[in-house]
């Protein structure tokens, strides 16, 4: 059985589980005139807990672990076939064993095959040992909370307990993916960095990464100045905000203290339709419409516009940010108190000068946090720089310009046919750890501010 199968057993015997034990209870409280210390249902709860907890675990546990077990095995094996094989050879070799033993490939070599036909098996048996051993757990555990549960069992406090641990739990593995992330991003960038100075990289003005991979090659060594590719993602994010920043709010102060009902209904969900539009499909109109217009109208004005430029990028990358900024700051408005907006109106202030002086400080915290999901936004950002702004690095403040990315320059070293030990494709994560360091800084400056000029309401 796969694993879908083995799950729908698994609910299925935890359904079960609930519906026996509700009777169990309901039965010895009537007969035996005892008030039940919980809820009928909280007993039904903690006997499915019981029974589903623990096989699904072991499910996930075992599914895991099996196939790294599985391949620690026969990749041993493999080396004894291959001795002279490096850990990638071996690897591969695994890999085009699994295709063998599935029938996707044929080997011509008896030792492939054999251990094609042992693999096959192998994978069999641990599949049946797999159900067998969480269809077991399954019956035990249900058993188990069937004959344990008694009126007088606290079932509410067992639930309540459950469930705050697993709230914790769900805390507690985020916290632990976001440092996984960080430490995968640190690992490889510090072996970047065993191979190219910390301080060329951060404040090189020349990023070209292409380099040789094998040493009869001909190619350049390779030069990863990361100043025209951090330069390149400011200023676009920078025109983003410029466009999508003042539109946002304004459309926000409209909608909740101007407009009509029915203009809001009508304005706002036509507004987060564009949340909802491909990036690629913006990357196309930033292509094949916003470059050519910023084009023909810097050559009406005399000046020279690239035909891939930030401005275009960066404009039609504010207007995909609209929603966001708009739809957070409105509802960040409307939660500001209409005690404080009456008060300001009492005292002779008029709609505007309420909004600017009374409504606009007590929401500025929410404000900065769409301001920030908004920038965020901005910097991760790769189509449209891709299909707008082109993929030169260069270091340049100008928006007329041709320039590229962080996010677009990690795509482009970690796709194609690479060394992944090469610092070609290692300078993308160091590109990675330092884009984090810098929108983790911002996210920190702006949130700082915030705290110091933000008013405190009662």
């Amino acid at each position: 059985m796969d694993i879908f199968d083995i799950t729908i057993v698994i609910l299925a015997i935890s359904t079960a589980s609930y519906f026996f034990a509700v009777k169990k209870i309901t039965k010895i409280s009537n007969t035996n005139d005892i008030r039940p210390d919980s809820i009928l249902s909280y007993y039904g709860k903690i006997a499915a807990i019981w029974a589903f907890v623990p096989a699904f675990s072991l499910l996930l546990f075992y599914s895991f672990l099996s196939p790294i077990f599985s391949e620690m095995v026969f990749i041993e094996k493999l080396s004894k076939i291959f001795p002279e094989h490096t850990e990638s050879q071996l690897d591969l070799a695994f890999a085009q064993l699994q295709n063998v033993a599935n029938g996707i490939l044929e080997n011509p070599d008896i030792n492939i095959n054999r251990l094609a036909v042992e693999l096959k098996s192998w994978d069999e048996t641990s599949l049946a040992v797999r159900s067998w051993v969480v269809f077991m757990l399954l019956a035990i555990t249900a058993l188990f909370s069937y004959s344990r549960l008694t009126p007088k069992f606290k079932a509410r406090k067992t639930v309540e307990s459950f469930l705050q641990k697993l709230f914790l739990g769900a805390a507690v593995v985020a916290i632990l993916i976001t440092i996984a992330i960080v430490a995968s991003l640190l690992f490889e960038a510090l072996r970047f960095f065993e191979v190219y100075n910390i301080f060329e990289f951060l404040f090189g003005t020349h990023w070209s990464p292409n380099i040789a991979i094998r040493d009869d090659q001909v190619g350049s060594s390779g030069s990863f100045g990361m100043l025209p590719v951090l330069s390149g993602t400011l200023l676009i994010a920078l025109i983003a905000m410029m466009v999508a920043l003042p539109i946002g709010i304004f459309s926000a102060i409209y909608m909740t203290e101007f407009a009509s009902k029915g203009v809001r209904d009508f304005i706002k969900p036509t507004l987060e339709i564009l949340a909802g539009i491909p990036t690629v499909v913006y990357g196309f109109f930033a292509a094949l419409m916003a470059a050519p217009f910023f084009r023909s109208l810097g050559l009406s004005l005399g000046m020279d516009v690239s035909s891939e430029s930030a401005l275009a990028a960066g404009a039609v990358m504010g207007i995909m940010i609209i929603p966001f900024i708009s739809s957070l700051s409105d509802d960040v408005m409307n939660s500001v108190p209409q005690s404080l907006k009456d008060g300001s109106i009492g005292l002779g202030a008029t709609k505007a000068e309420t909004v600017i002086n009374v409504v606009l400080p007590a929401a500025l915290p929410g404000l900065v946090g769409a301001f920030l999901l908004a920038v965020s936004r901005a910097i991760g950002e790769t189509m449209i720089v891709v299909m707008a702004a082109g993929h030169a690095a260069n270091l340049t403040a100008n928006p007329l310009e041709a320039v590229t990315t962080v996010t677009v320059q990690i795509v482009s070293l970690l796709t194609g046919d690479t060394v992944f030990d090469s610092p070609k494709t290692l300078s993308a994560f160091a590109l990675g750890i330092t884009l984090f360091v810098v929108t983790l800084l911002l996210n920190i400056g702006a949130l700082t501010v915030s705290r110091k000029l933000s008013e405190k309401y009662d």
